[in-house]
């Protein structure tokens, strides 16, 4: 039975998904974390510690894609995701009203709280991705991560301003109302954009992963064993090394870029504020520019993820040699065009990662799509939970080694960029890598997969 890829409109509705997603963690990881420093007067750690739980949870990531090929349908993990994620982000801020008169037991249901958010935005975001590597064609991948990435961000966007306009006056009543309805929406927006878009295909389903065995240890040694058939694959565990790697490079400057244009270049908070939307800008910049270059392109270098990638990887390295060189320059040095190009090559290479890591979902033993876009999820999450914490902690050994700021921050930024350059290495070598002879495990592969399997390396 043959699948149809999706059209651009499917690829939308899919992207409303991740709307949805980021307008829930917004919601939890912003709003709820200055409620707790500000308004409640809690420790900066406690909301740090909570996010970083959310994280942490995401290492269960391979497991919820594990599931998804068992059954051989995303849609209902993608809405079961999303109804967990709503329940996470109304118990978040229910903590607050409990954290007023009971300070312990307002932790332990914001604890939980986070746990389910990492439950949900782990089994919807690898879900979702796993069903888009699935259903859309290889010269619309990168295309399609922008659009879903940039969706994101919107659902970022549209609930901050949304939900701060409404927050005013604050109170703990007034937060509780705004989440549950944003939560609310979001699941329903969630259940609209996904109804439907699956394919009914019976040869997804994977023949040699059964769910038949009974028993919660029978289970837990299948997911074991698929997880480490998966790791063994070449390409598949080189691929979720360069993962980690660069994406510990690409968050690695997340705190510390604002306080270095504070401290280095005498920037003030709105001036640093600025700059943040700098490089934000050129985020997106970065990933429409490749969307754009990789979908038209038919053929060749410009059509190559895998270049992309480098290349991204690449200039991101440079544009953090440049942040280095700059601090010992000065005020002249033209920082925001630095920014605004750190950005662009970040957006540049997280476009073609994505759309890389959809092309090899299907690469390898056959049903095993989710599995694989879970351990690359989870690489990732490590990455973005340890990636701000390190980069901070680094510059303040640094400071406390070197004896100045100056020193420090520029230290720590030429690491990264050494990081990144290690990222380009790494994704050179994955496509040359060998590859598991996927034929030989999968002769009831889909049509769709059957493509995946023959695409080229510059893919």
């Amino acid at each position: 039975m043959k699948t149809t890829a999706l059209g651009w409109f499917g690829i939308f509705r899919l992207g409303l998904v991740q709307t949805a997603l980021g307008a829930i963690v917004v919601l939890t990881t912003s709003t709820i974390n200055r409620v707790m420093v500000v308004e409640l007067a809690l420790p900066a750690v406690l909301p740090g510690l909570l996010v970083g739980l959310h994280y942490a949870i995401q290492l269960s990531r391979p497991r919820w894609g594990y599931g998804s090929d068992v059954g051989g349908r995303r849609t209902p993990w993608i809405i079961g995701g999303m109804a967990i994620l709503a329940i996470g982000g109304i118990g978040a801020a229910a903590s607050v009203a409990v954290i007023e008169t009971h300070l312990v037991l307002g932790i332990i249901t914001a604890v939980i709280a986070f746990t389910l958010i990492g439950i949900g935005v782990g089994a919807a975001g690898t879900t979702l991705l796993v069903l888009l590597a699935k259903q859309v064609a290889p010269q619309r991948r990168a295309a399609a991560a922008t659009i879903v990435w940039v969706m994101m961000i919107a659902g970022f966007i549209i609930t901050a301003a949304t939900a701060g306009h409404y927050l005013d006056p604050y109170s703990t009543q007034r937060l509780i109302v705004i989440t549950s309805i944003v939560s609310v929406v979001a699941f329903m927006l969630s259940v609209i954009a996904v109804w439907g878009v699956e394919r009914s295909d019976p040869a997804i389903r994977s023949a040699d992963i059964s769910p038949s065995t009974s028993g919660a240890a029978a289970r837990k040694t299948e997911f074991l064993a698929t997880l480490r058939e998966v790791w063994a694959e070449d390409e598949a565990r080189n691929f979720t090394i360069f993962v980690f790697v660069s994406m510990l490079a690409y968050s690695a400057q997340d705190l510390i870029l604002e306080p270095y244009a504070g401290l280095v270049f005498d920037f003030t908070p709105g001036q640093s504020t600025q700059l943040a939307g700098t490089q934000h800008s050129g985020v997106l910049c970065g990933m429409v520019l490749i969307a754009a270059i990789t979908s038209f392109a038919k053929s060749g270098i410009f059509a190559s993820l895998r270049m992309w990638t480098v290349a991204g990887c690449l200039a991101s390295a440079v544009a953090l040699a440049g942040l280095s060189i700059g601090g010992t320059v000065g005020p002249g040095w033209p920082l925001g065009a630095t920014v605004f190009l750190l950005g662009l090559a970040n957006g540049a290479f997280a476009v073609a990662a994505i759309g890389s890591m959809m092309a090899r979902a299907g690469r390898g033993t056959s049903g095993r799509e989710g599995t694989r876009m879970g351990l690359w999820g989870a690489a990732q999450a490590i990455a973005f939970g340890l990636g701000g914490f390190l980069g901070a902690a680094m510059v303040d050994l640094a400071s406390l080694g070197f004896g100045d700021h100056l020193t420090a921050y520029t230290s720590v930024f030429a690491g990264e960029a050494v990081l990144f350059v290690v990222a380009a290495m790494l994704a050179m070598r994955i496509g040359n890598a060998a590859r598991t002879p996927a034929r030989e495990h999968a002769p009831a592969a889909t049509a769709i997969g059957k493509n995946l399997l023959l695409e080229t390396a510059e893919s």
